[in-house]
């Protein structure tokens, strides 16, 4: 132990850090366990577990679980940018991701021949996916058989295949004024027309649907209806009933994308759970577990449908990563996925209360959810007030880049999960309310 006085287990703290310094302990290390240790040491328990603690506060030490605590590797801070612009979910808090990944890859290649995660699988995934897929749907859409569910690598890949599926160059998709740009992109690179309709505080209006129907024939109509991209907005039940039965009159089927359902503490039920012939339903899990597992799985009841879905599929995107799917059905089956997006949804209303806090007055969350909506005062526009935060080293995203065709309203999106330590976000949040208290004239050169 360190030579001067103090607590004991700040001396074993400052000769572990010494240690580390000198290079006698080197990053990846295995240190004893602690019981070991103050034996070796002639201390008590208590001083062994406080020093790791105070270790790990400075960062020179990782827990890995069951594997014991590691020397860690130096921290490298790549980014001095204060990214509220990406919608991902938070890190949840107590939970060891490190571990699960390792722990859930180490199943997988126990279980599965190594030469079936590398080779080429059919599109749609294979049976044990497709059955880790239902049981994934059910909390939303109730008892799903497995054959209607299709495996996809991610959102954007689904819907990118509902379009080319269910459309032909030249014709109207629905959608209400601001949506996911990925739609947008998809639609505009497949030739297809973004036609905006009406909404109010509760989503997509019933009778502004119908006169687009009538007006524009259209072959989809696209909703976000849960914790909307990027209003935060949720369609309350007879909302959504009132949407499907236009759907229904006007014999047009919805595309529901629906990535944040499973974070709402009280959701309405889905359209498909409603009216499942009329709705092809999206789920993914890059939005509610980890950005990097590109799973998402499509329920289509109609066996045709299905098959041209396949088809479309195929023509730009043979199958999911066959280890990426093994994993996310390995964490569904054992669930340490239902855990990993608990703690996420905690996470995240943690989140929300602090951006609740630090922006009284224009917070426009719902207090859960990955992201919420502001309202800026008519001294800002959205673009305007982006650059001046990124200024200030603060991404946001403005309107703008979600409107179909004009903004209707002067607004930005923050992202709440993007940041991994919740000192840095309300760092970036205390800087947006500070921001927002200015005038435009008053930041000078820090518009760029």
């Amino acid at each position: 132990m360190a030579p001067h006085g103090g607590p004991r287990f700040l001396q074993v703290a400052d000769a572990l850090q010494a240690a580390v310094a000198e290079g006698r302990l080197k990053p990846g290390d295995r240190l004893p366990p602690q019981r070991l240790l103050a034996a070796r040491l002639g201390v008590d328990l208590t001083t062994i577990t406080r020093a790791y603690d105070e270790a790990r506060r400075r960062q020179l030490l990782e827990g890995r679980g069951a594997r014991g605590t590691y020397v860690a590797a130096p921290k490298v801070e790549w980014s001095t940018v204060l990214d509220l612009s990406m919608n991902t979910p938070p890190p949840p808090e107590g939970v060891d991701f490190d571990d699960l990944l390792r722990q859930g890859l180490s199943q997988v290649l126990m279980r599965a021949d190594s030469d079936r995660l590398m080779t080429y699988h059919l599109a749609g995934g294979s049976e044990a996916d497709r059955q880790a897929g239902a049981r994934w749907l059910a909390p939303m859409l109730g008892a799903v058989e497995a054959r209607q569910v299709l495996v996809c690598p991610g959102a954007q890949a689904a819907l990118a295949a509902l379009i080319l599926a269910q459309t032909g160059p030249g014709d109207v998709i629905l959608a209400e004024p601001l949506l996911y740009p990925g739609l947008r992109a998809a639609a505009g690179q497949f030739g297809r027309r973004l036609v905006a309709v009406e909404a109010d505080g509760q989503g997509m209006l019933p009778d502004r649907l119908e006169e687009a129907c009538r007006q524009h024939q259209p072959r989809l109509v696209y909703l976000n209806p849960t914790l909307q991209n990027p209003t935060a907005i949720t369609l309350p039940e007879r909302r959504r009933r009132a949407l499907v039965g236009v759907a229904k009159r006007c014999h047009v089927r919805i595309v529901e994308d629906d990535p944040y359902w499973l974070l709402a503490e009280s959701p309405p039920p889905p359209m498909a759970a409603l009216a499942p012939e009329q709705v092809s339903y999206i789920s993914t899990l890059s939005k509610c577990l980890t950005p990097g597992l590109r799973v998402a799985f499509v329920r289509i009841p109609d066996p045709q449908e299905r098959e041209r879905f396949l088809a479309a599929l195929r023509s730009f995107a043979l199958m999911v990563a066959p280890l990426s799917a093994a994993l996310a059905t390995q964490w569904i089956v054992d669930g340490s996925a239902q855990a990993l997006m608990q703690g996420v949804g905690h996470e995240a209303r943690q989140r929300h209360r602090m951006a609740q806090d630090l922006l009284a007055g224009r917070y426009g969350g719902a207090g859960e959810g990955l992201h919420a909506w502001l309202e800026l005062p008519g001294y800002w526009n959205g673009p305007q007030f982006a650059r001046a935060a990124d200024g200030e080293g603060i991404a946001v995203t403005p309107a703008e880049a979600f409107a179909i065709d004009g903004v209707p309203v002067n607004a930005i999106r923050i992202s709440l999960g993007g940041l991994k330590e919740r000192a840095r976000l309300q760092a970036g949040l205390q800087g947006l309310s500070r921001l927002l208290a200015r005038r435009p004239d008053s930041v000078g050169a820090a518009v760029v």
